[in-house]
């Protein structure tokens, strides 16, 4: 039986990082907004956990991005298949990830993939080689969360 799976990335602001990630994976940032509109209509006590991003209400601490060649469901906005959740946490990003993505984009685009990257908020941290010539870029997220480009 296959397992399905999100990752989550603990953050201190899901929304900026959801945006961020969106626009580097070419995926769509989850609208929650028809379940949460259902659940206030319930007279659910959640107006405390809601923010308004982008015009519409969305979930204070948490924000997901979805691949959009996935279904999706369409009364919670929930991706069901590649998905990255962002969750808020209070304490802050501390020493070096123990999980990180890689951006598998080819030889021929790392260096303009990365300089994309940077242009939409990631930070470069170094550059790596193997044995046989395969090469990387170490970057680093808004919120200092390393990922690589190769």
């Amino acid at each position: 039986m296959v397992v399905r799976y999100k990752v989550c990335i603990d953050c201190s602001d899901p929304h900026l990082l959801a945006r961020f990630w969106a626009q580097a994976l070419d995926y769509v940032v989850e609208d929650h907004s028809p379940l949460i509109d259902s659940l206030l209509a319930e007279g659910a006590p959640i107006r405390d956990h809601l923010v308004e991003v982008d015009g519409r209400l969305a979930w204070r601490t948490a924000a997901g991005i979805r691949d959009p060649e996935h279904p999706v469901n369409a009364e919670t906005g929930v991706g069901q298949g590649g998905r990255i959740l962002f969750q808020t946490v209070p304490e802050p990003k501390q020493g070096k990830n123990r999980l990180h993505l890689d951006l598998h984009v080819g030889a021929d685009r790392v260096d303009a993939e990365a300089e994309r990257l940077c242009g939409l908020g990631a930070t470069r941290l170094g550059e790596g080689h193997e044995e046989g010539g395969s090469r990387w870029i170490v970057l680093a997220d808004p919120e200092g969360n390393e990922f690589c480009v190769a």
